[in-house]
This record gives C-alpha cells, sequence and structure tokens, in this order.
C-alpha cells in the first residue's frame, strides 16, 4: 500500500517562498508520475504540476508557470515542490498524488493515491 506524506507548509508573506515535499511508501515510486494539486476553501480541487516518472518531463499550470517548480528524487522515494514569489491567491491545501501511470496528468482522476494535505497560507 502506498503512502504519502507532505510537509513543507505554512505561513509565508506575499513574495516570499516555500518548499513542498512528499515522502512515499511502497516499492512502486520510481515508475509512477506524481502531482501536486491544491484546494481552498469552498473551490473545488485544482491541478498545479506533474512530473512523469523518470523527472525527465514536468508541466506546470499556467497560474504557477515561471513560479513553482515540481522535481524528483527517486532514491529517495519524495517528490518536491518549489513555490518562489507567493501570492495570497496561493493560499491553500496542498496534496501530493501518485499515479498508476508513469507519464504526467493534469486530472484529479488520474491519481490514485494521495496525501492527507498540507497547508500553505499566504499574507499580503
Amino acid at each position: 500500500q502506498v503512502q504519502l506524506v507532505e510537509s513543507g507548509g505554512g505561513l509565508v508573506q506575499a513574495g516570499g517562498s516555500l518548499r513542498l515535499s512528499c515522502a512515499a511508501s511502497g516499492h512502486t515510486f520510481s515508475s509512477a508520475a506524481m502531482g501536486w494539486f491544491r484546494q481552498a476553501p469552498g473551490k473545488e480541487r485544482e491541478f498545479v504540476a506533474s512530473i512523469s516518472w523518470s523527472g525527465g518531463n514536468t508541466v506546470h499550470a499556467d497560474s504557477v508557470k515561471g513560479r513553482f517548480s515540481i522535481s524528483r528524487d527517486n532514491t529517495k522515494n519524495t517528490v518536491y515542490l518549489q513555490m518562489n514569489s507567493l501570492k495570497p491567491e496561493d493560499t491553500a491545501v496542498y496534496y501530493c498524488a501518485q499515479s498508476t501511470s508513469p507519464f504526467w496528468r493534469r486530472q484529479v482522476n488520474g491519481y490514485t493515491y494521495w496525501g492527507q494535505g498540507t497547508q500553505v497560507t499566504v499574507s499580503s
């Protein structure tokens, strides 16, 4: 069974940076695409970024492109989300997810396993 544990969230001022980490258990991490999603109060869960099994291909939502960057370390079973130039509208609970596919996915239903989420709050 796959378990995902996010860390690195917190409170930061606008313009600041945070780095989220997601540690995965199990033996399927290195062959699976990984994704980050976020959900603000009263809104649907939305796609942030995804990375292929090897890390060779990534995709980012237009709203975070140029500010956020997804990466992975298969030797540590960990995926990261570097968030720079944070804005108040980035405030949300951020979720890590693992797909059964090796290729990046944008859709929520493209992922089978989900973490519990970590809160990111950006103050103005």
